[in-house]
């Protein structure tokens, strides 16, 4: 088969569309022939050298995909061959097939076509298990989401929405916080010219947000810290703003605030498995409905993936990256 492989750490260059062994489906695993994959940060730095793949993920990049099944490893069950699956992956999205864990595949859902399918695993694992499973956002709180236009903060919008949250943003631009506005978000700040504390004392009366999705990290922190409600949570995902900052625990105690932070990648598959469950249960019901959807910016060639890389880089992008297999 065909994958994006990384020899050497790099720029975009370092991607480079390659013959490489088929893999096959172990225990409790099936083998996807992808249809389409989607970019996401992680594989920027895994591309940079700074995110290898846990031990006995692939190599290639990828994080979620959409395909169908061609194979049934040993211990299976509830799928059959040709079944059309989206999958939360550990890596190999970037390919022509894939061996998933069973318990990390979803039905594609109905009304929603193959390749737009590949924009639902990643972002909405980690959005469903960062801000209602571990922060456990309820109707009627307000939810800050930084990055409010990317894949994660598109979908974040719309599932905060959904439940009867009050959706704040913060985005660069007039354009991204329109596109943020369509969604459904409530309160929009353009951190570029706004001060982020500020605005959303404003727009609660003073009272902050009651969870904050951080993609942020270091950079953020202690003014995250200002803007979260008392008996706030803070979730963090993301570490574009540094990992490195010191903590006012005077003001964490002050405000009986909880900071958490997350990744998917490295879980345990037992864990891992219950997301998607709690995905399927929760989030697929809304899908079916249209109620919330994937926002798709582009798609490009999988063999392309370097200029989808670019795009990302340059953050211009609203949304998710798609790549296909087929051109």
């Amino acid at each position: 088969m065909h994958a994006i492989t990384i020899e050497q750490p790099g720029g975009p260059e370092a991607l480079v569309w390659a013959d490489v062994p088929d893999p096959v489906a172990s225990e409790g695993e099936v083998l996807v022939e992808v249809v389409a994959s989607a970019v996401n940060r992680a594989d920027v730095l895994q591309r940079q050298g700074f995110y290898d793949p846990p031990p006995g993920a692939s190599r290639y990049p990828g994080l979620e995909c959409s395909g169908r099944i061609t194979a049934i490893g040993p211990g299976v069950s509830g799928w059959s061959v040709g079944d059309e699956v989206c999958a939360l992956l550990a890596g190999g999205g970037y390919a022509e097939r894939v061996a998933v864990p069973a318990g990390q595949l979803l039905p594609v859902p109905d009304g929603l076509d193959l390749v737009t399918a590949a924009a639902l695993p990643e972002v909405v694992t980690t959005v469903w298990s960062n801000v209602f499973m571990v922060a456990g956002l309820r109707p009627g709180e307000t939810l800050l989401v930084h990055g409010g236009s990317s894949g994660i903060g598109t979908m974040a919008i719309q599932l905060g929405k959904a439940i009867g949250a009050r959706v704040a943003v913060t985005a660069g631009g007039k354009e991204k916080l329109a596109r943020c506005a369509e969604l459904g978000a409530d309160i929009l700040i353009d951190y570029r010219e706004q001060d982020f504390v500020e605005e959303l004392r404003a727009a609660t009366d003073g009272a902050g947000a009651d969870v904050i999705l951080d993609i942020v990290g270091a950079k953020y922190l202690a003014r995250n810290l200002d803007a979260l409600a008392v008996n706030g949570r803070l979730a963090i995902i993301g570490l574009q703003g540094g990992a490195k900052a010191e903590v006012n625990l005077g003001a964490l105690l002050a405000k009986r605030a909880a900071i958490t932070a997350t990744s998917l990648r490295a879980r345990p598959l037992e864990e891992k498995a219950a997301i998607v469950a709690a995905v399927r249960e929760h989030v697929w019901p809304l899908v079916t409905t249209g109620r919330v959807r994937p926002v798709v910016h582009a798609t490009y060639p999988m063999r392309d993936a370097a200029e989808a890389h670019r795009v990302m880089e340059s953050s211009a992008h609203v949304g998710k990256l798609l790549l296909t297999t087929t051109t």
